[in-house]
């Protein structure tokens, strides 16, 4: 399965942004769906995540602000972001794993975000 990462860009604190990923290659039934980042000097870390259902689960830092969304149809997977904070800064990956498996083997190519107070 490939993923194709978009809709990164600069905005100011309290902003708004929203990411999409393309998934091709695979049904993307198959798969648990997720988003990472890594920020400056930080390890990456797991944002949200979404499962074949529809299920979503989030990072504490980020409840109440993103939403994590699919289309099956459509093969994509989307992050609405707001009230957004400097330290959302980082470069943010679309991933996927297969449903029965617990590593994201499959990695998109990062889209950057940057929050400037």
């Amino acid at each position: 399965v490939q993923l194709q990462a978009s809709g990164g860009g600069s905005v100011q604190t309290g902003g708004s942004l929203r990411l999409s990923c393309a998934v091709s290659g695979d049904t993307i039934s198959n798969y648990v769906t997720a988003w990472y980042r890594q920020g400056p000097g930080r390890q990456r870390e797991l944002v949200a995540s979404i499962n074949h259902v529809g299920a979503p689960n989030y990072a504490d830092s980020v409840k109440g602000r993103f939403t994590i969304s699919r289309n099956n149809a459509e093969k994509k997977v989307s992050l609405q972001m707001i009230t957004l904070q400097p330290e959302d800064t980082a470069v943010y990956y679309c991933a996927a794993r297969r449903r029965w498996s617990t590593e994201y083997k499959y990695w998109g190519q990062g889209t950057l975000v940057t929050v400037s107070s």
